[in-house]
């Protein structure tokens, strides 16, 4: 007799339960472990949350996904004709009419007071601690650190009255600064506009210092370079060939003032990106030819607590140093400028240092100033 005749006649003896038996062990159980490990390792939300805890969740998840949403609402708008003539105008007075970025004249300090923004603060929770005052009679330059994934503390701090800013330092205007293209996006930049939040170009930090004493503009200086090192328990700052922010505050006779904001790497998880990985190549292309990048990161969710690209609820305080006063001078020369900037890691220093054993007693290592 064949082989194949043998198999046959193999295969015609499995009884009906012998084989359904095979199957759900080939089949059901691995298909239901999955499935059961996977609701195991998530860190569901609880149905009993107080109102509060759920409301300043629900305005973190909105400012979150502000851009994307203020994207599909224009598109749209764009779908009614009725409106077509409305939004060409609105998008010739975007690119070339609108010269609000580079003036940071459209903030709005009722908006910036609104209560929501107090819901978002709460939710880390995020604050602010003030070293000394900061008199209204000059502009000032604020250096802010480190960059994170967002920068979320740096919004919470300097364009919104949440951790009470105006009230720490009055007089001062505060105008924190961002990419040029974010003020090209429709609605979302008026919404950011009304928090005072400004371009970072060159021509919009000059009009901004140069437009009276107490107004103030705030760099978050590590940039898009930074946030590729932002993991939790860190302190990598770029910051060594950063001297452009030092050189305008120089320009204007600005004040210098560090923040040094704990806790700002803590609120998301980065996937493994080191140098010469092909995820940290392919995200510094992308830089290189949008002037952003795209770290990968992950958070929690509205419903759970460890899935997501919400931001964890963990404590930033964002802690504003000493001013280091600076001599005016149109062309300071660059051994002024590395002069200064020495003085200005010296004051970062100091706050790391007095401040890291109270907010950041988790950190994995010390403060370390980078590229």
């Amino acid at each position: 007799m064949d082989k194949g005749h043998d198999l046959t006649t193999f295969s015609r003896t499995i009884s009906a339960s012998s084989l359904r038996g095979r199957l759900t062990k080939l089949t059901g159980a691995p298909l239901r472990r999955p499935v059961a490990a996977l609701h195991a390792s998530i860190d569901f939300v609880p149905t009993k949350i107080p109102r509060k805890r759920r409301l300043q969740t629900m305005v973190v998840a909105v400012w979150s996904v502000l851009l994307v949403t203020s994207c599909f609402v224009f598109l749209m708008l764009c779908s009614i004709p009725a409106l077509w003539p409305f939004l060409v105008m609105y998008l010739i007075w975007i690119f070339w009419i609108d010269k609000s970025p580079a003036y940071g004249n459209r903030l709005a300090p009722w908006f910036r007071s609104l209560k929501i923004w107090q819901y978002f603060a709460e939710y880390y929770p995020a604050s602010l601690l003030k070293e000394c005052d900061l008199p209204a009679d000059r502009p000032y330059v604020f250096g802010y650190h480190p960059h994170g994934i967002i920068g979320m503390g740096a919004l919470a701090t300097f364009a919104t009255e949440a951790t009470g800013f105006s009230k720490a330092f009055p007089g001062i205007k505060p105008h924190l600064l961002t990419l040029t293209n974010n003020f090209h996006i429709p609605l979302y930049r008026e919404v950011i506009m009304s928090l005072g939040i400004s371009s970072v170009s060159r021509e919009s930090c000059s009009n901004i210092l140069s437009s009276g004493p107490g107004q103030a503009i705030t760099i978050v200086v590590g940039g898009a370079a930074e946030s590729l090192s932002a993991r939790p328990g860190t302190a990598d700052l770029t910051l060594k060939r950063r001297l452009g922010f030092i050189k305008v505050a120089i320009q204007h006779g600005a004040d210098l003032v560090p923040v040094f904001s704990f806790g700002e790497n803590d609120i998301y998880n980065q996937m493994p990106n080191e140098k010469g990985t092909t995820i940290y190549v392919l995200q510094k292309k992308f830089q290189s030819m949008f002037g952003f990048t795209l770290p990968l990161f992950h958070g929690r969710g509205m419903l759970n607590y460890n899935l997501g690209l919400m931001p964890y609820r963990r404590r930033i305080v964002s802690v504003i140093g000493r001013p280091i006063h600076v001599q005016r001078c149109e062309k300071p020369s660059l051994e002024e400028i590395e002069r200064v900037q020495r003085l200005y890691i010296e004051e970062l220093t100091r706050i790391w240092n007095t401040y890291k054993d109270e907010f950041a007693k988790t950190r994995l290592r010390e403060l370390s100033i980078v590229d």
